[in-house]
């Protein structure tokens, strides 16, 4: 026997029947466990309006829920006046056309209606149908309401994750985890297709993963990055910073208010602070300007174990190492060596005799134009800065040339993560 389906704007605002058919009160809201990680979430019982004050009527009193009533199992009923407890939502207050992000295809959806289900005998928090004719449905007379077989937009609940920072006294809130399944650009999707609450709420939730928070700020665009630091003290916008590429925090640093910069600087831990004053002592429209002033590099004497040794090592975000910089004795650089280059390679072999010489290098002075006509026409997805003794200072990645290359708004398009 198929599992019964019930529409919960269709049990709302129903009446309440004791169970030889009294009318008791009024059904006012279903209440929800959702702390509990259930992919579909335990019914605990109903808010129902009964003598003019809010009853708690528990979910084992509960014989039957239909769409024109419900039903208890006994007669007498010895009811407490509903308080909600902590990890209890209200699926109408809280949930029922509210937004919600839809975990798998990364989007903000609007719960439209919340679809219940019962599973042995025990009613559960099914999933949310987020379509347009689920809302005209809810306008319609509770009679019309039937469930819909054809659901192409239905979301499971298990693919969904409500906001509930305005639960009260709930101490539910997002889970970093089922956010962690998307990239730091989709989240900061999110961020920006949100209300400010719930964005606020988003970054709430990556914050627990301090790397994530700052992979996300990376992604927002410029007015999200300062609504969000605006709220935050200088120690917490220092501590965001310090974990970002160093390029994207000196581009960051410089777009919070102007007493604000100094005060924050000051707080970085000494190494990110020499990395970013002397990313601002060089014109932001040049390759000084826009280079990531952290790589990889190793002696040109040394052996693939060594730089490979050497990756291994470094603290930098194995998408930003795309090569191993080989340096002279001097410092200066003598070229390049691919990553899969160096796996190929036997580990005794010396780094010098897999250099590629001769590739293009930029000083630090280059604008923009040169570096993205040397970057096509060498395919390349980095390139090495230098000064002027031929050393190297920093590296150019093809997504920050990008950046400076396509329109202003490219980043983010309204409503791209809203559906």
């Amino acid at each position: 026997m198929p599992d019964a389906i019930l529409h919960l704007s269709s049990l709302v605002g129903s009446p309440l029947l004791d169970s030889s058919g009294k009318r008791l009160g009024r059904v006012e809201d279903v209440i929800a466990r959702l702390d509990l990680g259930d992919s579909r979430p335990l019914v605990t019982g109903l808010m129902a309006r009964i003598a003019g004050r809010d009853m708690f009527v528990p979910a084992d009193r509960v014989a039957h829920l239909e769409p024109v009533a419900a039903r208890t199992s006994t007669t007498k009923l010895n009811l407490a006046q509903f308080e909600r407890r902590p990890g209890e939502v209200l699926l109408r207050a809280d949930v029922l056309g509210r937004s919600l992000i839809n975990v798998a295809t990364a989007r903000l959806v609007r719960a439209n209606e919340v679809e219940l289900v019962c599973e042995q005998g025990t009613w559960r928090v099914a999933g949310i149908d987020p379509s347009a004719g689920a809302h005209v449905r809810r306008l319609l007379p509770r009679r019309f309401r039937g469930h819909q077989e054809e659901h192409d937009q239905f979301v499971p609940w298990s693919e969904a994750e409500p906001f509930v920072g305005h639960v009260p006294t709930s101490r539910l809130r997002l889970r970093p985890l089922r956010l962690e399944r998307l990239h730091p650009a989709q989240i900061a999707d999110l961020v920006e297709a949100a209300s400010h609450q719930e964005g606020e709420e988003i970054m709430q939730a990556v914050g627990q993963d301090k790397e994530l928070e700052a992979d996300v700020f990376e992604e927002l665009d410029e007015e999200h990055q300062l609504e969000f630091l605006r709220e935050r003290s200088d120690a917490e916008v220092a501590a965001v910073l310090s974990r970002m590429a160093s390029d994207d925090a000196a581009d960051l640093l410089l777009e919070i208010d102007q007493d604000r910069r100094i005060p924050v600087l000051n707080l970085l831990p000494a190494a990110k602070q020499r990395k970013i004053r002397g990313l601002l002592g060089y014109n932001p429209s040049t390759a000084g300007g826009v280079m990531n002033p952290d790589f990889v590099s190793i002696a040109d004497g040394a052996t693939v174990a060594q730089a490979i040794a050497a990756v291994r090592a470094s603290e930098i975000p194995s998408a930003q190492i795309e090569s191993v910089f080989a340096l002279d004795d001097d410092g200066r650089l003598t070229g390049a060596v691919h990553l899969a280059d160096l796996i190929r390679a036997a580990e005794t072999q010396v780094i010098s005799t897999l250099v590629e010489e001769g590739g293009p290098v930029v000083a630090a002075e280059a604008d923009v134009p040169e570096i993205a006509r040397l970057m096509t026409d060498y395919n390349l997805v980095s390139m090495p800065v230098v000064d002027a003794d031929g050393r190297m200072i920093g590296v150019l990645s093809v997504d920050d040339v990008l950046e400076l290359t396509l329109p202003a708004d490219w980043r983010r398009r309204y409503g791209l993560a809203r559906d």
